[in-house]
């Protein structure tokens, strides 16, 4: 019956040839583009590697260049590698060896390899069977600690949820710290079994980590982690520091003494934002570092006792500031309209041991990609692979209003040509999260879903990236201001853009559209139940009843930090921020679009919102996407929403 029901929703919902056609030249565009991830740069800043694809591929490989001189990028050769997928590049401290993971001569399974400097000599060390990342060195260059799912699968929640069968609370597979000595190719697990591992770091003299950790099930727990030192040789875990909202990027200070890690309201694993704390590494002494600051830190490096260098969400761009600890004072370095950040999900800054040199994978709405490296604000292009690219679509522009006491920001990029005398439609497209933010980067990535962003400038469309209240880049007040408060003030906020940007630019303020993925997803349900405004709209990865979606999706602990406690003790709360309350005010054609297993957001959210939309007579279509998660890896399905986004939007807003 699922096979029958999911065949016949795609089968029922025809792209307009037309929409294909014009498309197809910018998908093609988009495609070639050369994305690098995972950027590593070694201690002494020398050499510089990173994992290299294109947009429309799934397969990858790890290259590596020096940092000075004229000499080409090496891939690394790895046997029976005419497809692989590689990961997590880490140079070991002396410098002269990389490791990172891959699949080279196995169908899914990571295993880890080490190459030489120069990416000769590679060597497989390792026979795992299941779930393997980010391995790090101990400083003794003697050990590659890692983060191990044995026996099962992983990646987080974003990825495709997979079947459950049998008794479930048995299902838990933690994710642990497993330490491979290179001299003897012994591998152990030594963190406790009864704890999901989220990140770590080796302490100054190799005995201990720390992490942040939670019992399993890993997926939904990141939300309650706690900060935890690990004796290596005992194997013990002490909880030091149990904290109110979220943690992540838990980092030793150089002598040991201290611990440093980012705490915050954050809606998502991976995606990180909140303030800069230390602690002692006993668990005293707590401090907020950037309390009141008006950023979000999203990444950090201890360099000295007393200076640690962060990366930071300023309003819809990136800064690199230096933290000195004695009276907690920061300096920024850099400054920019790009997205910057390390560790996490889609890291793309790494920093030389001195802190004196960096190398990141920098691009803007108007730039592709590029490696830069070089010290902070004085880096210099190292790659030119995607110098014949040009944007198809429109220069964007800041783009700042106030609403309601707050201060709001985005960015509107305008259609490819826009003709004096004329109007044209916009759409609103909203980031998901909601803690998050949008800043500049070239649009050519079609699993997040950003390549919707040119295909619609580039079919004459204004499109409106606001960043509302809840969103990252102006302090932890800001992020926090949507609390309780779903759909309510992030939504004038919006509504509030859209007057700024009819006010200043050539809009049609009748042929308005709202898009959105993940929260995205929920507030253009939310948006349809609240105003007629929107002659269109598609609805990514949405939530349409807060309350069965507690009990639906496999990541319910996120949702306590934002509504104050759980949908069953206090249910009204949820009842008031869901759209299927309000769901008989909606007049605006919906098409709704998810993917088959998404753990975030259920597919029956987007199913349910559907059915109601095509009782009540509104035009309306929904597209399941098979095998995808929250994050969708099938070029082919990658594909088909852009068109079917876009044929959407021009049916109901041309």
């Amino acid at each position: 019956m699922k096979q029958f029901l999911l065949g016949y929703l795609l089968s029922a919902v025809i792209i307009p040839t037309f929409s294909m056609a014009q498309t197809a030249q910018l998908t093609e565009q988009l495609g070639k583009t050369v994305l690098y991830g995972d950027i590593a740069l070694s201690p002494d800043g020398a050499h510089v590697a990173w994992v290299q694809s294109t947009a429309a591929t799934t397969s990858n490989q790890t290259y590596i260049k020096a940092t000075s001189g004229n000499s080409s990028a090496a891939v690394v050769n790895l046997e029976a590698a005419a497809e692989r997928l590689d990961a997590d590049p880490a140079w070991s401290p002396d410098s002269k060896t990389v490791a990172f993971f891959s699949t080279a001569g196995e169908k899914d399974q990571r295993q880890l390899w080490t190459v030489s400097g120069d990416g000769s000599n590679p060597r497989k060390l390792t026979h795992l069977k299941g779930y393997a990342a980010r391995p790090r060195w101990s400083h003794d260059g003697k050990q590659i600690a890692f983060l191990y799912i044995e026996s099962a699968g992983g990646g987080g929640p974003l990825m495709a949820a997979p079947a459950i069968t049998g008794v479930v609370d048995a299902a838990i597979h933690n994710q642990r710290i497993a330490i491979l000595d290179i001299a003897s190719g012994q591998l152990r697990q030594v963190s406790p079994s009864n704890l999901h591992i989220y990140d770590y770091d080796w302490s100054p003299d190799d005995k201990k980590f720390v992490a942040t950790a939670a019992p399993g099930p890993g997926d939904n727990n990141w939300w309650i982690a706690q900060i935890y030192a690990i004796d290596i040789a005992e194997g013990e875990a002490t909880s030091i520091y149990k904290p109110s909202l979220q943690v992540a990027v838990p980092r030793w200070s150089p002598d040991g003494k201290s611990i440093a890690f980012i705490e915050g309201l954050m809606s998502d694993e991976g995606f990180h934002g909140g303030d800069l704390f230390t602690i002692s590494a006993t668990g005293h002494d707590i401090l907020n570092r950037t309390e009141k600051r008006k950023s979000s830190i999203t990444s950090l490096f201890w360099l000295t006792p007393d200076c640690i260098l962060i990366t930071e969400v300023i309003g819809g761009g990136s800064a690199i500031s230096e933290l000195t600890l004695n009276d907690n004072s920061a300096r920024t370095i850099w400054k920019g309209a790009e997205h910057i950040h390390a560790f996490g999900n889609f890291p793309n800054f790494a920093l030389s041991k001195d802190g004196k040199f960096a190398a990141a994978a920098r691009s803007s709405y108007e730039t592709p990609p590029e490696v830069w490296t070089g010290p902070i604000g004085e880096w210099r292009q190292l790659t030119k692979n995607n110098t014949a690219l040009s944007p198809s679509w429109g220069k964007a522009e800041s783009l700042q209003w106030t609403n309601e006491g707050f201060d709001i920001e985005g960015w509107l990029l305008p259609p490819a040509r826009v003709e004096s005398g004329k109007k044209y439609p916009m759409v609103v497209l909203i980031h998901g999260g909601p803690s998050s933010a949008t800043t500049p980067e070239w649009p050519a990535s079609f699993g997040m879903a950003r390549a919707i962003i040119a295909a619609l400038s580039s079919h004459g469309y204004y499109v409106l990236l606001p960043n509302p209240r809840g969103s990252y880049g102006q302090g932890e007040e800001f992020t926090r201001a949507n609390v309780k408060d779903f759909g309510g003030g992030d939504l004038r906020d919006i509504l509030a853009g859209v007057d700024a940007a009819i006010a200043k630019y050539p809009i049609d303020s009748a042929r308005l559209g709202v898009t959105g993925w993940s929260y995205g997803g929920y507030m253009t349900m939310w948006t349809v139940t609240q105003t007629n405004r929107f002659r269109g709209a598609v609805a990514g990865a949405g939530v349409v009843n807060l309350q069965s979606y507690y009990g639906q999706n496999l990541i319910d602990q996120w949702m306590i930090p934002f509504f104050g406690s759980s949908v069953y003790d206090d249910p009204a709360v949820y009842r008031k921020s869901s759209p299927i309350e309000y769901i008989k005010k909606v007049k605006t054609p919906t098409l709704v679009i998810v993917g088959e297993r998404d753990a975030e957001c259920p597919t029956p959210q987007s199913y349910e919102f559907w059915h109601a939309l095509r009782t009540l007579g509104i035009p309306t279509q929904l597209v399941v996407h098979p095998g995808e998660g929250h994050l969708y890896l099938k070029p082919e399905n990658q594909i088909d929403r852009l068109d079917r986004t876009v044929a959407w939007f021009d049916k109901y807003l041309k």
